[in-house]
């Protein structure tokens, strides 16, 4: 039995793992079970046979980097918009933009029914934007996680009441493919219901008047990886097109949408295939620039982020959690509105507000994550080599972090993790994490096929997944979820692996190869940032911070020096001995002066 109703209250990460990097840029605690734990992990070297067809590509490395990740032409590394995949695909766009247009032409009003995260955030954003702009009469509601759960529910369609006139449309967008009963409700409300979502879809689709979801069967478009954004900014793409057509005037440029883009989609996680690669490096190009709306420029500022060195890392672990912070905690709307703000001192506010709940974010999960540890220490004195799949609960746990929980758990023991804690109506909301090549959606799905009633609802992605089931079915689900994954597990998935891009030479280490390989991105899930492997020499080290370690490191085989920072560790090590090193090259920037630094995400020592 892998869960524990007892189970000692830990609880989820430090804001530097899984979702966050600490305050400094910091990619989490540093790996260092290694030379004493029987589960440390193997370092091995990604394949680059196709380096050499990369010929358009000037910098070797590189070319070694891009096809280390299954890039095979230089095509695929031109993120120009006209290289974008046209709306037309996708399936639902034209049924939704007929829809969407008679709103527009008879004024009903159109209400947005967003997500309580990063992605929906900006996604509503943008919609709401862009139909405003169109002359629409819009609005738009998020649910509370506490009292109307995730998504487009009977409850969400209560609070938002029937439609003014007969053309009311109710939009989802980042959710409503699983809302078949919310979809229902706002159809006998009197709304015309539009799904505009990406996650994956169950056996059956909601009986919507419109669904475009790139992941709905039949559908043709390429991007089946799209954020929630993403797929907005398709749907509105399609509806300008319309509109022009239609001799509309005044209509808004789309490209200026980019920037929320941007964001939604690496804070969301998603993997980053070329279109969505585009799409992030197109809104980064506009923030670099200046050409970002004052939302954005307010949470940079409050981020400690400049615009013109902003990159992908900075959106996932900087910008994205003070927007989640919000969905967590409170309410998401204030996220909206410091996207939607126009006032440069009203984003300000709401920003700094944003940051006030990030904070509380932080300390909760900082008094939670000491509990963690403690019951991390006890169940490593259990023996659970046969559970193939963790469930734990803790009465005490927050809902709103919980998914941070199972990141921690499954960072640890590299096994997928569903951690619950107690949700509205006396449920259990649980947050599913997943190893790489184990689909944890599919697994639920196998948990609801064969367990049939234990699940209340399920939805998400392959690597992350939500869950809802009543308190008296949890030891079943436990059981029905490590036997569920116990079907999928193979022994490659067990075995955790730290792909690297090999060994870096000592003319290599320099801040010259640093700054091409970090615009060389962007970098993000399934096109990880470059990570090098190689044994150093501990000269000097000291503790920064009160919880980093900062070494002075030279190559084994070189003369080069370099600082190194282990984020989140304390514990020395051996000065004058030799360590293997997992580590990024970076560019660090302080008042102007720049060099290359390593980030260490693993170490062991040499022998």
């Amino acid at each position: 039995m892998c869960c524990r109703r007892s189970w000692p209250r830990c609880s989820s990460t430090s804001p530097t793992i899984g979702a966050e990097r600490s305050a400094q840029g910091g990619p989490g605690p540093v790996d260092g079970r290694d030379a004493r734990s029987a589960d440390a992990p193997r370092i091995a070297e990604r394949a680059c046979d196709a380096a050499e067809t990369l010929a358009g590509v000037e910098s070797a490395l590189l070319r070694r980097v891009y096809a280390g990740r299954g890039v095979r032409h230089r095509d695929e590394l031109d993120y120009r918009l006209t290289a974008l995949p046209h709306f037309g695909d996708l399936a639902g766009v034209d049924a939704a933009c007929e829809l969407l247009g008679t709103a527009l032409r008879e004024g009903g009003p159109i209400r947005v029914v967003g997500d309580f995260d990063a992605d929906g955030a900006t996604s509503t954003a943008l919609v709401c934007d862009v139909l405003a702009q169109c002359g629409a009469r819009v609005d738009y509601f998020i649910p509370d996680r506490a009292r109307h759960g995730y998504g487009l529910s009977p409850a969400v369609v209560a609070a938002i009441g029937p439609p003014a006139n007969s053309h009311g449309v109710l939009l989802t967008v980042d959710n409503g493919i699983a809302g078949h009963a919310g979809v229902d409700s706002a159809r006998a409300a009197g709304w015309r219901a539009i799904v505009c979502d990406h996650h994956l879809p169950g056996d059956t689709l909601p009986a919507a008047d419109a669904i475009v979801d790139p992941n709905q069967p039949g559908c043709a478009f390429e991007g089946k990886a799209l954020a929630g954004v993403g797929v907005a900014f398709y749907l509105m793409a399609a509806l300008r097109a319309r509109c022009a057509a239609e001799g509309v005037a005044d209509l808004p440029r789309l490209a200026d949408y980019l920037d929320l883009v941007a964001i939604g989609t690496v804070a969301d996680v998603v993997p980053l295939d070329r279109l969505n690669r585009t799409l992030v490096s197109q809104g980064l190009a506009r923030i670099r620039c200046g050409r970002t709306r004052p939302g954005v420029v307010a949470l940079m500022a409050v981020a400690g982020r400049e615009a013109a060195r902003l990159d992908a890392a900075d959106i996932g672990f900087a910008l994205g959690p003070r927007l989640n912070a919000a969905g967590r905690l409170k309410d998401m709307g204030i996220g909206v509105e410091c996207l939607r703000a126009r006032d440069a001192g009203r984003a300000q506010a709401l920003a700094a507000e944003l940051a006030a709940i990030n904070r509380q974010r932080q300390s909760l999960q900082a008094d939670m994550q000491a509990e963690a540890e403690a019951a991390l220490e006890a169940a490593d004195r259990l023996d659970t080599s046969a559970c193939h799949g963790l469930t734990v609960y803790d009465p005490g746990w927050h809902e709103g972090v919980v998914g941070l929980v199972a990141a921690r758990l499954r960072e640890r023991r590299h096994r997928p993790v569903v951690a619950f804690a107690p949700g509205a109506g006396g449920q259990l909301k649980g947050s599913a994490r997943s190893i790489p090549g184990l689909h944890i959606r599919d697994v639920l799905a196998r948990v609801d096929a064969q367990a049939p009633g234990v699940i209340a609802q399920f939805g998400g992605h392959a690597q992350a997944a939500g869950l809802v089931l009543a308190p008296e079915r949890l030891e079943a689900f436990a059981q029905a979820f490590d036997a569920a994954v116990a079907e999928r597990l193979t022994p490659a998935m067990a075995t955790r692996t730290l792909l690297t891009d090999g060994e870096l030479t000592d003319a290599e280490l320099s801040l010259a190869t640093a700054q091409i390989l970090r615009d060389g991105g962007p970098w993000g899930k399934d096109f990880e940032e470059p990570l090098f492997h190689g044994l150093f020499v501990v000269v000097d080290q000291r503790i920064v911070g009160e919880k980093h370690l900062k070494l002075t490191v030279q190559p084994s085989a070189g003369r080069r020096r370099l600082e190194a920072m282990c984020f989140n560790r304390t514990e020395r090590l051996e000065t004058g001995a030799a360590y293997r090193l997992v580590y990024r090259l970076a560019v660090n920037t302080f008042r102007e002066q720049s060099r290359a630094n390593l980030i260490v995400t693993h170490l062991r020592p040499a022998d």
